[in-house]
C-alpha cells in the first residue's frame, strides 16, 4: 500500500530523523484541518463532542450503534484537538488491515492524513502525517515502539473497537502500555459487550447493586435511538427451520429439526448439518434470500447487495458456487488472507454485484452501505458478533430503506434477533450459567476460522431441508406454518423494500392476522362448521402449533398496546420479560406465553 502525498507547497525536504522532528510542528500546523469541511453533524455527534469538549477529559468513551458515525465523530474530535494545539499528532487503532486503509481514507477527506502503512520497523511516521493507523496486533507485537511515538509528542489516541483490546492479554497489556502516555485517548465501540471477563483497557467500570462491574460510556446512542432518528434500518429477521439428519462418528443415525428444543451440543449438531453446503437447506435459504434481494432492488434500491456470512474459508467457497447455480451469477469471495482482500471489498461496494461471500473480513466497521441482505450461515453464536455482523446491514442510506437478515431457527439466535434494541454493557464477574447459548465448541469456531473441523470431525452431515419458520421485527415474533416455496414464505419474501419501521410492523401485523384467518376458514371447511373469526379453530394442535398461535395472540396484544400508548413493540415485550421472566417469546414454553398473555392484558 503506497503513503498517501500530502502537497505541502515549497519547504526544505526532510533531512532524516533527528532533524524532521524540529520542522514537524510547524508544517503540521500549518495544514490542520479545516472545520468547515466536515459534513453536518447529527444530532447525537454534536451532543457527543459538545460533552467531550466541556470534559476535556484524558479518557473518553462513545458508544454507537453500527452505522451511527463514530468515524465522523471521532475525526471531528481529532480536528478540534489539532486545530487548537491540544494534541500534534494522531494515532488510530483499528482491528484489521482492511479497517486501516478505510480510516485513512476518511481522515484524509477532512484533511487529516493518517498513514495507514505504518510498521513497527518505521519507528516513527513521514513529517508528511499527522499521525499513524495501526492494529491491535501490532500494537500487541511490539508496545514499546508506539509507546515511544506516544512520548514524543503530545497525541490523540482513537481505539476504535476498543472491545478488542480484551481480546488477549497479550493485546491488552499492550495497548495499555503503549498508549498510558497518550494526553487524550478516545474509546468508540459499536458493541461494548464481551463474553468473558477480561477488562478492556481505559474504559471505566462501576459496581452495581449486584456487586458486579459494568463499562460505563461517556456518550451512548444505542440502535433503538438510531432507528427512531431514521440513522439506521429497521432489521427485519427471517427464521429457517428443517428436519436434519447426520451421523455421529461411532455411526448411529440422528435427526432432529432445527429450533427444536435439545442439548446444547445436539443443537450445534443440527445446526452445522443444515449449514452443509452439500444439503438442501442452504440452496433453498439462498434462494429465498436472492428473491428477497430483486424485490428491495425493484422497491427503490437498484444497488441492493447481499452479503453470506460463512464459518470457515472452504465453506465460503463452497456457498459462492451454490449461489452461482442458484442465481446464475458469480458472487464476490473475501478471505481475510487474500492478498488484495481490502480492494476487493472497496470494488464490491462499488458495483452493482448482488452477492459478497466473505468468513471473518466483513464482520465488523467494514462500510458497504448497500448491504441490505444477509444470511448469517455461521456458527459463531456470542453476542458480540452476531451484533457486528447484523450492523453491516443497518446503515440506512435514504427514507424506508430496511434490511432482511436469514438466520437458521436457533433458540440462541433468536433471542439475540428478539433483543437487538437491548444496550449492553460489559460485565466482570458475571456468574458462570450466564443467560446465553457460549457452547464452547461455537466459541472456538467464532474465534478460528478452522475450528469448525474439530465438530466436523464429530459426524457426519446427511441431509437437510429447510422452511419458513417465523419472522422477527422489533423483538416481536411472527409465527408462520408455511413450508418452503408456499404463498405464506412468498408474502414475507415479498413485503415492499422500502417502509418505515411503524409500516413494517403494521404490515406484519396484518400479514399475520390475514395467515391465522385462512387457517381458521381451511378448518372450517375440512370440518364443513361455517368459520368463525372470534372462535379458535376446533380442531387440536400440537404443542409446536400452540406455540406458534400463542406468539400470535401475544403479538397482537402488544401491538394493540404499542397504538395505546405509542411504546415500542421491543419495549412492551421486555417489560413482559421482566415481569414474568423467561427468554424473549421466539424461545418461549408454552406457560411463559400464556403467562404474559395474561399479564399484557392487565397492564
Amino acid at each position: 500500500m503506497g503513503r498517501l502525498p500530502v502537497p505541502l507547497g515549497p519547504g526544505p525536504p526532510a533531512r532524516g530523523r533527528d532533524n524532521v522532528w524540529s520542522e514537524r510542528s510547524e508544517r503540521v500546523a500549518a495544514r490542520t484541518p479545516a472545520l468547515e469541511t466536515f459534513p453536518p453533524l447529527r444530532a447525537w455527534q454534536r451532543k457527543a463532542l459538545v460533552e467531550y469538549l466541556r470534559r476535556r477529559s484524558d479518557d473518553f468513551t462513545a458508544v454507537a450503534t453500527p452505522g451511527a458515525g463514530k468515524t465522523t465523530f471521532a475525526l471531528r474530535i481529532a480536528a478540534e484537538l489539532l486545530a487548537d494545539g491540544s494534541v500534534e499528532a494522531v494515532t488510530v487503532v483499528a482491528p484489521t488491515e482492511h479497517l486501516k486503509t478505510q480510516w485513512a481514507e476518511s481522515a484524509a477527506r477532512v484533511g487529516i492524513q493518517l498513514d495507514a502503512a505504518f510498521r513497527n520497523a518505521d519507528v516513527h511516521s513521514a513529517a508528511d502525517f499527522h499521525g499513524a493507523v495501526v492494529t491491535y496486533a501490532q500494537v500487541g507485537m511490539a508496545p514499546h515502539v508506539h509507546r515511544r511515538r506516544t512520548m514524543t509528542r503530545r497525541t490523540l489516541v482513537i481505539l476504535d473497537e476498543i472491545h478488542h483490546a480484551g481480546d488477549s492479554r497479550t493485546w491488552g497489556d499492550g495497548v495499555k502500555a503503549a498508549f498510558e502516555p497518550a494526553v487524550r485517548r478516545l474509546m468508540l465501540t459499536g458493541t461494548p459487550f464481551r463474553s468473558d471477563d477480561n477488562p478492556i483497557p481505559f474504559v471505566s467500570y462501576e459496581r452495581g447493586s449486584d456487586g458486579l462491574l459494568r463499562s460505563r460510556a461517556d456518550s451512548v446512542y444505542g440502535y433503538s435511538d438510531a432507528l427512531r432518528d431514521g440513522v439506521v434500518r429497521p432489521v427485519l429477521f427471517l427464521a429457517y427451520s428443517g428436519e436434519t439428519r447426520w451421523r455421529t462418528n461411532a455411526g448411529e443415525e440422528l435427526a432432529a429439526r432445527l429450533g427444536e428444543p435439545m442439548t446444547q451440543d445436539l443443537v450445534a449438531q443440527a445446526w452445522r448439518t443444515a449449514l452443509d453446503p452439500a444439503g438442501d437447506w442452504m440452496p433453498q435459504v439462498l434462494r429465498a434470500a436472492d428473491a428477497r434481494l430483486t424485490v428491495l432492488r425493484e422497491a427503490g434500491m437498484p444497488d441492493a447487495g447481499g452479503l453470506v456470512i460463512a464459518s470457515d474459508q472452504q465453506t465460503a467457497r463452497s456457498y459462492a458456487k451454490l449461489i452461482e447455480q442458484v442465481t446464475g451469477e458469480k458472487a464476490a469471495v473475501v478471505l481475510s488472507d487474500d492478498v488484495g482482500a481490502s480492494a476487493r471489498i472497496a470494488t464490491f461496494g462499488a458495483s452493482q454485484q448482488r452477492w459478497l461471500v466473505a468468513v471473518r473480513m466483513v464482520s465488523e466497521g467494514v462500510d458497504i452501505p448497500r448491504l441490505a441482505v444477509g444470511v448469517y450461515a455461521t456458527s459463531a453464536s456470542t453476542p458480540l458478533y452476531f451484533a457486528q455482523a447484523i450492523g453491516r446491514f443497518v446503515r440506512a442510506r435514504r427514507p424506508g430503506e430496511t434490511a432482511s437478515v436469514f438466520v437458521p431457527s436457533v433458540p440462541h439466535l433468536l433471542g439475540l434477533a428478539s433483543e437487538m434494541e437491548v444496550e449492553r454493557d460489559h460485565v466482570l464477574g458475571k456468574p458462570s450459567d450466564r443467560e446465553g447459548f457460549d457452547d464452547d465448541l461455537l466459541e472456538r469456531a467464532q474465534r478460528d476460522d478452522q475450528a469448525s473441523g474439530e465438530l466436523e470431525k464429530r459426524f457426519t452431515a446427511l441431509s437437510a431441508t429447510a422452511e419458513l419458520d417465523q419472522v422477527i421485527f422489533d423483538g416481536a415474533s411472527f409465527g408462520t406454518a408455511a413450508q418452503a416455496g408456499t404463498p405464506e414464505e412468498e408474502e414475507y419474501l415479498g413485503l415492499p423494500g422500502l417502509l418505515t419501521s411503524e409500516q413494517v410492523a403494521a404490515l406484519l401485523s396484518k400479514r399475520q392476522a390475514d395467515q391465522l384467518a385462512a387457517q381458521r376458514r381451511r378448518v372450517a371447511e375440512r370440518s364443513g362448521v361455517p368459520a368463525a373469526p372470534t372462535v379458535a379453530p376446533p380442531a387440536p394442535m400440537s404443542a409446536a402449533q400452540r406455540r406458534v398461535a400463542l406468539r400470535r395472540q401475544l403479538n397482537a396484544l402488544v401491538a394493540a398496546r404499542h397504538h395505546r400508548t405509542g411504546q415500542p413493540h421491543g419495549k412492551i415485550h421486555a417489560e413482559l420479560r421482566r415481569l414474568c421472566g423467561g427468554p424473549p417469546s421466539a424461545q418461549a414454553t408454552i406457560e411463559q406465553l400464556e403467562e404474559r398473555i395474561a399479564t399484557v392484558q392487565t397492564l
